[in-house]
């Protein structure tokens, strides 16, 4: 793969011939972990199949791979057979999903970001307190779905600045807002100026919504995108963060990005007159897809791999607490005759 070394974020680019610069912190984030972990996890302890409510997390590897362990990913918890075990991806779901689940007799474990739960906390406090909460996010997002699932009657959906002129409120002293965990920092706060000039007493949340592994890849990607003149981000077209990736890759300057689940997915013709090419992946991504990125760049001459480290990641989350129960399948299977 040729050699790696270390270099500070600040380095400047210089006129050595091809070189990668390889983004650090990149991959998974502890939440995606957890969950991935989770599903392996359940189907060692209760055997398959496990059901899982829409992708565990939003990259087509680690869901192929899963389908071969013995996960089924399905739509909604009512397709799942009675006296099943159900997962819920970390993106969230709203408090009718479970209760769709009860109905329909079946045992679940929640995936949840630890991140994201926070933000569904948030929202059931503001929502008790009878406040009006504006929601930044892309409509349509799982997360979004589930969140506003947690008070329908006092959340609005802003997507974007150009959200805000439709915004209504019920009094302009009691509004707060929150926001999707996965979207770009900048743009968020974009939205967010724009919602305070309408609403000067508008209320931030307690702390950052934006979860820190997100921050910190996009941090990463503006150091690469002021010395690459190719951006390539590993990660699945579904995945709002490593979306995000790009779209701050071109505005931190960057000539050219793209966004590619696999190498073989790269066009050559990106790499016409390009000596440096900056490499990232979404918090969803296993690092054997970058590893492969990496030996494919490295066979047409890519062979200086450059770390660029912009921050430490060490946060770990414990996995869910129903994976502790040794019986869960025998319950699951109880409730058919109940």
């Amino acid at each position: 793969m040729g050699r790696m070394t270390a270099t500070p974020a600040s380095t400047p680019a210089t006129n050595r011939p091809k070189r990668v610069l390889l983004a650090a912190p990149r991959g998974y984030c502890a939440g995606v972990d957890r969950a991935v972990i989770a599903v392996e996890k359940a189907l060692e302890q209760y055997g398959a199949p496990i059901y899982v409510r829409h992708e565990i997390v939003h990259n087509k590897y680690v869901v192929q791979t899963l389908e071969r362990k013995g996960a089924i990913f399905v739509d909604q918890a009512t397709e799942v057979p009675p006296g099943n075990i159900v997962m819920f991806s970390a993106h969230g779901v709203a408090p009718t999903v479970h209760e769709e689940a009860r109905q329909g007799r079946l045992k679940t474990i929640d995936a949840t970001c630890p991140l994201v739960t926070k933000v569904h906390k948030e929202a059931v406090r503001f929502a008790n307190e009878d406040f009006d909460i504006l929601l930044i996010g892309h409509e349509g997002h799982e997360e979004v779905i589930g969140t506003s699932g947690e008070a329908p009657d006092h959340i609005q959906l802003v997507d974007g600045p150009e959200d805000v002129a439709k915004v209504e409120v019920r009094d302009p002293s009691r509004v707060v807002w929150l926001s999707q965990t996965t979207l770009s920092v900048d743009e968020t706060m974009e939205t967010v100026d724009a919602l305070k000039e309408k609403f000067p007493q508008l209320i931030s949340p307690p702390s950052d919504d934006i979860c820190y592994a997100t921050q910190n890849r996009q941090l990463a990607i503006k150091e690469l995108a002021g010395q690459a003149e190719l951006v390539i981000v590993v990660g699945s077209k579904n995945s709002s963060n490593s979306q995000r990736m790009v779209d701050v890759a071109k505005q931190a300057g960057a000539p050219a990005a793209y966004l590619v689940d696999f190498a073989s997915e790269i066009d050559e013709t990106w790499l016409d007159g390009v000596t440096s090419v900056g490499l990232s992946s979404g918090a969803s991504v296993p690092d054997v897809l970058v590893q492969e990125v990496l030996e494919w760049l490295s066979e047409r001459g890519y062979v200086d791999v450059e770390l660029v480290k912009t921050a430490d990641e060490s946060l770990t989350f414990s996995l869910p607490k129903e994976l502790r129960n040794k019986d869960l399948r025998a319950e699951a299977e109880n409730l058919l005759k109940g």
